[in-house]
């Protein structure tokens, strides 16, 4: 099989995708308190800690402000972990995968699976998330519709991009290297807690490339009422990172199970 060909898609990811929804049914509260335990812990304690202090960016409510950047970022940790992390035990620990492989599914259709789990089980927490901004009358009005399927866009993005870090990983200590040195300066450089154009004007260059950045340029603005600046762009920049990413992930993959 040539490693490199581009990904053959069928309708086959269906039963994987259900088979890992079963299996988080059984721990679904638990799952979605843990996956939006962190994000609400930031947005209470800065949103009205800092908030008191800081109480306007942009001439936006800084709770309002901290909340629509906090929701995407939610995202980008729920897809993430869910491709990092439980992927790689069902890959490598419980070898869920090698039992799938030997029915008749191909290894495209394993990886399509996990990827959309993972989008899957991020808009379980967005939503979560959602509610609770409606609690605090944020993001009361028809735009938020929009949210939802960008929501999903980012958690494929991020899924993606963690299932080429499962590819390449040999246990899980080597997932700290992704979450310390790629996610978390991702996160204080796309605005999520402050304008990203209070940054130097080289990492601004940086900011603008990066897919946590786009994701925030698209939803801050949906959840505020007001429409983004440059949506097209920002979700080019969305679709190019998960297109990409899916590729090397299924690539990766490729080369290291078969």
């Amino acid at each position: 099989m040539n490693i490199y060909a581009l990904p053959e898609f069928s309708r086959r990811f269906q039963p994987i995708w259900q088979r890992n929804f079963l299996v988080w049914k059984k721990l679904a509260v638990a799952s979605v308190l843990g996956n939006i335990a962190d994000p609400l812990i930031t947005l209470l304690a800065f949103g009205y800690g800092l908030g008191s202090l800081l109480k306007q960016v942009d001439g936006i409510p800084y709770i309002h402000y901290l909340a629509s950047g906090s929701i995407c970022m939610s995202i980008m940790w729920a897809a993430s972990f869910e491709a990092l992390y439980s992927a790689f035990s069902r890959m490598h620990v419980q070898k869920t995968w090698d039992a799938l492989l030997n029915a008749p599914l191909a290894l495209d259709d394993v990886i399509l699976a996990e990827m959309l789990w993972a989008a899957t089980k991020s808009i379980f927490s967005g939503v979560a998330i959602l509610l609770v901004m409606f609690c605090l009358g944020i993001g009361l009005h028809p735009h938020t519709l929009l949210v939802l399927p960008l929501l999903f866009l980012i958690g494929m993005t991020f899924g993606s991009l963690g299932l080429v870090f499962n590819a390449l990983a040999k246990g899980y200590d080597f997932f700290t290297y992704y979450f310390t040195l790629v996610l978390t300066p991702m996160i204080f450089l796309s605005g999520v807690y402050y304008p990203s154009a209070q940054l130097p004007s080289w990492l601004q260059i940086v900011a603008h490339i990066l897919p946590l950045n786009a994701a925030v340029n698209l939803v801050r603005p949906l959840l505020l009422g007001t429409w983004p600046v440059a949506p097209l762009t920002d979700l080019a920049i969305l679709i190019a990172y998960c297109c990409v990413g899916f590729y090397a992930a299924v690539v990766l993959t490729r080369r290291r199970l078969l």
